[in-house]
């Protein structure tokens, strides 16, 4: 408890101190105030979900790579939601889902994404075409040009990792 609230003392001293600041350096990447705003919450939020201490000795300098990563998990996520309202338009009228079912679309394929971040690529494709498209072991490595063995390997690695995401979740 002793140590939870240091940790909270600690980033409210960080956010006192340098909120300002943060906010105008997001804003100058985004050239937008009220995303810059959003994503400088989201870095404070992220330092408040840690656990462990955070021993900051240039808190500019922590700030800007925390920040840095938030910044590329919404410039991954604003990919994605375009990537998917691009296939939304491609639909024809009658098969195009309702808005809030393409808001529980979009969520769901924002939490698979956040549970695959750091797996490469490869690994990526092959678990996605077998959960999403259905597709066998042989047809993936088929598409893939790669081994059925090498397909078994990347389809536990990803399951792994989901696993493991969301146990820590």
């Amino acid at each position: 408890m002793a140590a939870e609230a240091g940790i909270q003392q600690e980033i409210q001293a960080l956010y006192r101190g340098h909120h300002d600041w943060l906010h105008g350096w997001l804003r100058r990447r985004l050239g937008c105030a009220h995303r810059a705003a959003d994503l400088a919450h989201d870095t404070f939020m992220r330092l408040l979900a840690r656990e462990e201490a955070l021993q900051v000795l240039e808190p500019r300098a922590f700030l800007s790579t925390v920040a840095q990563r938030v910044l590329a998990n919404h410039w991954r996520r604003e990919k994605l939601e375009q990537a998917y309202l691009e296939a939304l338009a491609c639909l024809p009228e009658p098969v195009v889902p309702s808005a809030e079912a393409r808001a529980i679309l979009l969520e769901t394929l924002h939490e698979i994404d956040a549970l695959l971040d750091g797996l490469p690529v490869p690994v990526k494709r092959a678990f996605l075409m077998a959960q999403l498209d259905g597709m066998s072991q042989l047809e993936i490595a088929a598409a893939l040009d790669i081994s059925v063995t090498t397909v078994k390997r990347y389809l536990v690695r990803a399951g792994t990792q989901c696993y493991f995401a969301q146990a820590g979740a």
